[in-house]
Order: structure tokens, then sequence, then C-alpha cells
């Protein structure tokens, strides 16, 4: 059960840090992207579609570009994390 828990947060975390990198290098493609967080160019091109689909990444001739909804995003996600944290640990046995 937790293990498939597990398995989404890696997957939530590489997403976060393609739109880092995007919102960092933009406009970047997939292959610099691949380069730049040394993973195979299939695992980004689907964190861009996701991301896409989600609101956070526009595609451009040039390459993926972060949108404004991704600046919020970053603002949050340090308290929402921490918020996470916080349910996770109410869940350990006392």
């Amino acid at each position: 059960m937790l293990n498939r828990m597990k398995e989404e947060i890696e997957l939530m975390s590489r997403h976060l840090d393609v739109a880092r990198a995007v919102a960092e290098h933009q406009p970047i493609g997939i292959m610099k992207l691949s380069e730049l967080l040394d993973l195979p160019s299939h695992r980004i091109r689907y964190s861009l579609h996701v991301l896409e689909q989600e609101g956070y990444l526009r595609a451009s001739p040039e390459g993926a570009v972060a949108t404004p909804r991704t600046l919020e995003l970053f603002e949050c996600l340090d308290q929402d994390i921490n918020d996470l944290v916080r349910l996770l640990e109410s869940m350990k046995e006392k």
C-alpha cells in the first residue's frame, strides 16, 4: 500500500524537477532537459505532458516555457510539503 504512495511521490518529485528546470532555462527542449536532469527523454516527455495538461507549462516553437501557475506552485511549495509531512508524521504509531 505505501509502496504505491512512494512511487507517486517519486514521480511528483520528477515533475517538480522538470518544472524547475523549465522555469530556470526556458524556453527549453526535451533533449536539453534530458541532458540537464540526466533522465531519459521519454521520462522528460511524460513529465512535460503532465505539467502541460495541469497548466504549469506550455509548448512553444522554441521549447517548453513556464506559465504564471508555475510561479504560484513554487511560492507555496515549501508550506504544502510541510503540511504533507505533518500528515504523514501523524500516521505513525504512537
